[in-house]
C-alpha cells in the first residue's frame, strides 16, 4: 500500500441547470426540477401522480393490466407506506404521533395508468427508477420487464417492446422491504441488519425516457454512460480523459460522431474533442478521448466550487443530434496523505464532516430535492465541509448539491454489521453478487461527481464475537469478514482505479472482556476510518486519543480518519452536572447536556491529531431506528445535532458552528432547559469571539477571552425567583453579536436545594422536585437500578421506607463534599441513605457541616435493619458564609448518600 493516494476524478455527469461560479459566501442556485434530463434530444415523462397503492402481502394477480384497483389508495411518488419514530410529549415541536407510526415491512403494490405522447413514437423507451426499496419487480401492460434487488440505487429497464405508444399503459411495481431472515425474499439483499430502519416503496422519482436507437448506454448500471476523470492539473492546465459507451439498438449501421465540449460558467468553449466511428446495428462500443484545458479553473471545495459544463453529443451522418447529455464538470485533484491529511489541488483542506441519513420525521425516506437542500444549508451554516453518506447509496440530489456547494463526500454501500444469516459462516453467492451489484451501481452512478472522494465498502463488520444484541448470528466462532471485503475491494479498484477504497471499523484497539476477539479489517482498503464512541458506549472521552494513536502506530502508512463519534441527547431531558452519574447509552437518561460534553471532549482530542485525514461526527440529524428506545423517543437514534424534524437544533450544533464556521457565533446553551432546578448554575456559552461578556438579569458578570475550544463558562451564577434573562455578547471586529435566553425558577427551587445524589438525570419526586446530582467534589456515582440495554428497559429498584424509591435508588459514595452556594442563614438538612451491598459494620462514616460534626459514626446497614431500606436523618445547621460544605468523611469503607434536602428555617 502506498502512503499517498491521488484522487483525480473531476466530473459530475448529471445534467443540472446552468451552474454559477460561487464565492465562499454565495449560495448555489437551486437546480430545476427533474433537471438531470433537461438537456438533449430525449423525451422525458415524469411518472409522479395518480398511482394506486396497497400494502398487503396477500395480494395476487395485481400485475395483470385488468386487475381491479379502484379501492386502492391514490398516492404520488416519491412514496413510502412506512412512518417510524416518535418523540414523547415533552419534546417540543414533535411531528409524528403514535397513531401515524407504521413499521410494517413486506409487499407494497403500485399501479399507474399513463399515456405517452408522440415524442415516444419510433424511439427506444426506458423506465427509470431513482430507487425502490428494497426489491422491485416491474410489469408494463402485463409483461415482466425485470427485477432489481437493492433499495438505494437508480435502475433502468427497457420498455420499448411492451409500451403501447399513444394509448393507455398500465405500469405495475411490486416492492418488497421484508426484513431479511433465513429463507426470506430479501435474504441476499444488503443490508441484512443495521442501526437504522429500511422503509419500503417508490421513495424516489420514477420517469419514462425516450432516446434515439443510437444512444449513450442506458443500461450501464444506472450510470450516465459517459465517464471522465482529470488525469492531471499540472502547471494550471488540465488533462481530462473521457470514456463514452454507445449502443445502437437499431438494425442498420449508423456512422456516428461523438463530440465532447467543455464550457466555462459564461458558456465559452474551453475545449472540444471529436471521435468518429461506424456503429453497427445491434452493437455497442466504447470511445476513449481526452480534453486539454490550457488554463483550468479548479473546483476548490466550499471556497470556490467552480463547475464547468460538459456536453456529450452523438451525431448522425446528417448532423442530427441522436443523443446528448449536458452535465456539470468539476476539475480537481484530491490526495490523501498519512502525514498531511487530505489535500485538495495540492493544498491541505480540512474535512470537517457529519454522518447523514436520508430520512426525516414528516416524510420518512420519501423526501425531495428541496428537503435535501434544506439539510445541506443547515450543515453548511454549521461549517461542515464534508458529508459521510451513510450507510447506503444516497440519491442524486445530495451528490448534485455537494458538487455545487463544494462538499467532499464519502460514499458507501450497505454492507453493515452482518453479511450472513442464521448458521451460515460465509456469505452466500447471492449476497456476494448483490454486494458487487450495489457497488457497481454506486460507482457508475456517482464516479463523475467532483465531490466524491472515496468508496466505502463496509461499516462495522469487525464486531467479531462482541456482537451487539441487535445482530443475530450462529453460535461459536463468528463469520470472517475478510474474504468478502477483499473481493469487494478488488471490484471497487477495477471499477474506479482513481479513487481510494475505505471502510469504517468499530472495534480494533478497544478493551473488551476476556475471550472477546475482533478481526482486523482496516488493512483491506487504501484508507480507513474508525467509529469510536469513547465517553458514550465505553471508556472516557479522553481515551479516544490513545486509541487513535494506537491505530496509527499499527499502520503508519495508511491514512486514518475518525468516521463516527458522539453521544445521544434529548432536548426534553436535562442534567445539572454531566458528571453527576453514569451515561445511559441504551436507556432513557440521555440529557442534551451530556451530548454537549462528549462532543466538547472529543473535539478537543481531535484538535491534537493533525494526522487524521477527516472527521465525521455522528450524526447530523436524529434518524429512525427500531432497535432504539432511548431518551424521550421511540424508534429514534438521538445522536443527531438536529432533531428528527430537521429544524430543532440542539446545543451541540452551535459548538461546531463556533469552532468550524467563520461566521461570528455567540450561543448560550441550555435554552431547552428552561425550568431550572437550582438557584445557582454554571452558564456556558459557545463563542468564537475574541472576548465574550455575560449578564444575568442586567448584572454584568465579566468577560472571557479566547475560551478553550470556544466554550466559555461562568460558574455558580445566581438566579432569582421567576423569570431570568441570561444574555451573552461577543465583541468582533466592527460589530457585536448577542444571544439571550430566558430561564424560569420556581419559588420552591429558589429557596430549597434538593439533590438526587448519583443521578445524571433527577428522578421524579413523590412530593417535590429534585435536581440531578450537582455541587459535589469527589466521590463516585452508583445505582441500584439495572440499566437498560438494546430492547430491554431499565429494571428499577424497590426500596422500603420511602415514597421516593426512584430518587434514593442512586447514590454518591467515597470521600466527598457537597458545597452548596446558599446564602448565610439557618437550614434544615435532610439526608437519605440506602445501603446497596455492605453488611453492618462494613461501612461507617461521618457527616460534617462546615467541618462541624453532624452525624458521627453513621452505619446505614445497621440503622436500616434490612437490605434496601431507606434511612433518613434530619439536622439543623447555621452557615458561616455564603456556602454550606457538607463533608461525607469515610471511617471504614466508603461514605454514601442517596438524597439531600436543604431548606431554610425561619429565624
Amino acid at each position: 500500500m502506498t502512503g499517498k493516494l491521488a484522487l483525480q476524478l473531476g466530473v459530475a455527469l448529471v445534467a443540472l441547470a446552468a451552474p454559477i461560479a460561487l464565492s465562499a459566501q454565495a449560495a448555489p442556485a437551486a437546480a430545476a426540477p427533474d433537471a438531470q434530463h433537461a438537456a438533449g434530444d430525449r423525451a422525458v415523462m415524469p411518472l409522479a401522480d395518480g398511482w394506486r397503492f396497497r400494502q398487503d402481502d396477500r395480494v395476487t394477480g395485481a400485475e395483470a393490466s385488468a386487475f381491479a384497483d379502484a379501492d386502492w389508495a391514490t398516492v404520488s411518488v416519491p412514496h413510502s407506506w412506512n412512518r417510524v419514530g416518535v418523540y414523547g410529549p415533552a419534546t417540543k415541536g414533535r411531528i409524528n404521533l403514535p397513531g401515524v407510526v407504521n413499521k410494517v415491512q413486506g409487499i407494497g403494490w403500485y399501479r399507474l395508468h399513463f399515456t405517452p405522447d408522440a415524442r415516444f413514437t419510433g424511439k427506444r423507451v426506458w423506465l427509470e427508477f431513482d430507487a425502490a426499496s428494497r426489491i422491485a419487480s416491474v410489469w408494463l401492460n402485463g409483461r415482466l420487464l425485470g427485477e432489481h434487488k437493492g433499495g438505494y440505487s437508480r435502475f433502468r429497464l427497457d420498455a420499448t417492446d411492451a409500451l403501447a405508444k399513444g394509448g393507455d399503459n398500465v405500469l405495475v411495481v411490486k416492492t418488497d422491504n421484508t426484513k431479511p431472515a433465513p429463507g426470506s425474499s430479501t435474504a441476499d439483499v444488503l443490508p441484512l441488519t443495521g442501526d437504522f430502519f429500511v422503509p419500503g416503496g417508490l421513495y424516489r422519482p420514477v420517469r419514462l425516457i425516450a432516446t434515439d436507437p443510437v444512444h449513450l448506454d442506458m443500461l450501464d448500471a444506472g450510470g450516465p454512460g459517459a465517464y471522465a476523470h482529470t488525469r492531471s492539473i499540472a502547471g494550471g492546465a488540465a488533462q481530462i480523459d473521457l470514456s463514452v459507451k454507445l449502443k445502437n439498438d437499431g438494425a442498420r449501421n449508423q456512422p456516428t460522431l461523438m463530440r465532447a465540449t467543455l464550457r466555462d460558467a459564461d458558456g465559452k468553449a474551453a475545449g472540444t474533442v471529436e471521435r468518429k466511428l461506424a456503429l453497427r446495428g445491434g452493437a455497442a462500443a466504447t470511445l476513449e478521448a481526452s480534453l486539454a484545458i490550457p488554463a483550468a479553473h479548479l473546483w476548490q471545495g466550499v471556497a470556490d466550487p467552480y463547475l464547468y459544463r460538459l456536453s456529450i453529443e452523438l451525431l448522425g451522418s446528417d448532423g442530427r443530434v441522436l443523443d446528448r447529455l449536458d452535465q456539470p464538470y468539476g476539475i480537481r485533484e484530491m490526495v490523501i496523505d498519512p502525514e498531511r491529511g487530505f489535500l485538495l489541488n495540492g493544498k491541505p483542506y480540512a474535512l470537517r464532516g457529519i454522518g447523514y441519513h436520508q430520512d426525516r420525521e414528516d416524510k420518512g425516506w420519501a423526501t425531495d430535492a428541496s428537503d435535501v437542500e434544506s439539510d445541506v444549508r443547515t450543515m453548511r451554516e454549521m461549517g461542515v465541509t464534508s458529508i459521510r453518506l451513510t450507510h447506503y447509496q444516497h440519491g442524486q440530489a445530495i451528490h448534485d448539491l455537494a458538487d455545487r456547494y463544494g462538499l467532499v463526500l464519502w460514499d458507501e454501500i450497505p454492507l453493515v454489521s452482518a453479511w450472513t444469516l442464521g448458521p451460515d459462516k460465509v456469505a452466500t453467492e447471492g449476497l456476494r453478487a448483490n454486494a458487487r451489484q450495489q457497488l457497481t451501481e454506486l460507482v457508475r452512478q456517482n464516479e463523475n461527481h467532483a465531490s466524491v472522494a472515496v468508496w466505502g465498502i463496509s461499516n462495522e463488520v469487525d464486531f467479531g464475537n462482541s456482537l451487539p444484541i441487535f445482530l443475530t448470528g450462529s453460535k461459536g466462532a463468528p463469520p470472517d469478514p475478510l474474504p468478502l471485503l477483499r473481493e469487494i475491494n478488488a471490484t471497487a479498484k477495477q471499477l474506479d482505479p482513481n479513487r481510494p477504497t475505505t471502510l469504517a471499523t468499530c472495534c480494533e484497539g478497544r478493551l473488551f472482556a476476556p475471550g472477546v476477539d475482533v478481526p482486523v479489517t482496516a488493512g483491506v482498503t487504501d484508507v480507513s476510518g474508525a467509529n469510536r464512541y469513547f465517553g458514550w458506549y465505553f471508556g472516557a472521552p479522553a481515551d479516544l486519543a490513545g486509541n487513535l494513536d494506537g491505530l496509527r502506530a499499527k499502520r503508519p502508512t495508511q491514512p486514518l480518519a475518525l468516521t463516527e463519534y458522539g453521544a445521544g441527547g434529548s432536548t426534553a431531558i436535562h442534567t445539572d452536572n454531566v458528571l453527576g452519574g453514569p451515561v445511559d447509552s441504551r436507556g432513557r437518561s440521555q440529557p442534551e447536556e451530556i451530548e454537549d460534553w462528549v462532543h466538547e471532549q472529543n473535539l478537543a482530542v481531535i484538535a491534537t491529531k493533525p494526522y487524521l485525514w477527516a472527521t465525521w461526527l455522528w450524526a447530523g440529524f436524529d434518524f429512525a431506528s427500531t432497535v432504539r428506545h432511548e431518551g424521550d423517543a421511540e424508534d429514534i437514534n438521538t445522536k443527531g445535532l438536529v432533531n428528527y424534524d430537521h429544524r430543532t437544533r440542539k446545543d451541540a450544533y452551535y459548538l461546531y458552528k463556533a469552532n468550524w464556521s467563520a461566521e461570528p457565533t455567540v450561543y448560550v446553551t441550555g435554552r431547552h432547559y428552561q425550568d431550572r432546578a437550582y438557584a445557582a448554575t454554571d452558564v456556558r456559552v459557545y463563542s468564537n469571539a475574541p472576548s465574550t461578556t455575560l449578564s444575568v438579569n442586567g448584572v454584568a458578570l465579566g468577560a472571557k477571552a479566547y475560551c478553550p475550544m470556544h466554550v466559555c463558562t461562568w460558574p455558580n451564577v445566581r438566579l432569582k425567583e421567576g423569570a431570568n434573562d441570561v444574555r451573552a455578547s461577543g465583541a468582533f471586529a466592527g460589530k457585536s453579536v448577542e444571544d439571550a435566553i430566558a430561564w424560569q425558577l420556581s419559588a420552591d427551587a429558589a429557596r430549597v436545594w434538593r439533590i438526587d445524589s448519583g443521578a445524571l438525570v433527577a428522578a421524579p419526586g413523590a412530593a417535590a422536585r429534585y435536581g440531578s446530582d450537582a455541587f459535589f467534589v469527589g466521590g463516585q456515582s452508583g445505582t441500584t437500578v439495572k440499566p437498560a440495554d438494546y430492547g430491554k428497559p431499565a429494571q428499577p429498584a424497590v426500596i422500603a421506607g420511602t415514597p421516593d424509591s426512584a430518587i434514593v435508588a442512586t447514590y454518591r459514595e467515597g470521600d466527598f463534599h457537597y458545597r452548596l452556594p446558599v446564602p448565610k442563614s439557618r437550614y434544615r438538612v435532610t439526608l437519605t441513605f440506602v445501603e446497596p451491598a455492605a453488611a453492618p459494620g462494613e461501612r461507617v462514616f461521618d457527616v460534617l457541616a462546615d467541618d462541624r460534626p453532624l452525624l458521627p459514626g453513621l452505619d446505614v446497614a445497621k440503622a436500616a435493619g434490612a437490605p434496601m431500606t431507606a434511612v433518613v436523618r434530619q439536622v439543623s445547621v447555621t452557615t458561616k458564609g455564603d456556602m454550606l460544605d457538607l463533608w461525607f468523611k469515610p471511617g471504614k469503607g466508603k461514605a454514601i448518600v442517596s438524597a439531600i434536602d436543604v431548606a431554610p428555617l425561619a429565624r
